[in-house]
């Protein structure tokens, strides 16, 4: 578990977007990782990894986009 003290913003629409069209993610893993992030207050993409529900290299593809994002 990741718990944070620091409250962790919504995940922006663009980074479901890439979750869903780019990792093809489901619906159903993505709401549980949407869950799980805001019970744990931790990042959607580290909680989707932990689940097992994208691969390591499909987290540090998530996080390289998240760093090319404006």
């Amino acid at each position: 578990m990741v718990i944070s003290t620091t409250p962790q913003p919504v995940p922006p629409a663009p980074l479901l977007r890439f979750l869903r069209h780019q990792l093809a993610l489901s619906e159903s893993a993505l709401a549980l990782g949407l869950r799980q992030a805001q019970a744990e207050q931790a990042p959607l993409p580290v909680v989707l990894w932990r689940f097992g529900l994208i691969s390591l290299e499909q987290l540090d593809e998530v996080l390289a986009w998240q760093d090319s994002q404006p």
